[in-house]
């Protein structure tokens, strides 16, 4: 049987997640589309759980590091595991030191190529200077 509490535990419009969460409705469907977000369906509104906020949380979390969506899943997935979060914990800093050393090496190629162009200006620089030089002289 269910209880009057059941269904007053704390959800939230679509329009509160966004607000909260700063979202459009297109992301929050996009997301309970793909399995991510399970809100509970009174004919066509939606009301989302304290469970759906920090799955939510999770997700634009993955998303800011660069995870894929793919990823995300399988690290929410691993909440359900026995152990609690050991297993998420381990998965997730796996995933996040394989992502932070993709940065660097993008930050690496970065720094390099803008050396690369500092280089090309100083020279090209030098060349204007040296053809105003000789064409004044002219």
């Amino acid at each position: 049987m269910h209880s009057m509490n059941d269904m007053t535990e704390e959800t939230k419009t679509i329009r509160e997640m966004c607000d909260e969460f700063d979202v459009t409705p297109r992301t929050l469907r996009f997301y309970e589309a793909k399995e991510l977000l399970f809100p509970i369906r009174e004919g066509q509104k939606r009301l989302f759980t304290k469970r759906d906020a920090a799955r939510l949380k999770l997700i634009l979390r993955g998303k800011r590091f660069g995870f894929s969506l793919e990823e995300i899943r399988q690290l929410l997935d691993l909440y359900h595991m026995g152990d609690q979060q050991l297993t998420q914990l381990t998965r997730t800093h796996e995933i996040a030191k394989e992502r932070l050393a993709d940065m660097e090496r993008q930050r690496a190629e970065l720094d390099e190529a803008i050396n690369d162009l500092n280089d090309q200006l100083g020279w090209v620089e030098q060349m204007i200077t040296s053809m105003q030089t000789s064409k004044a002289a002219e």
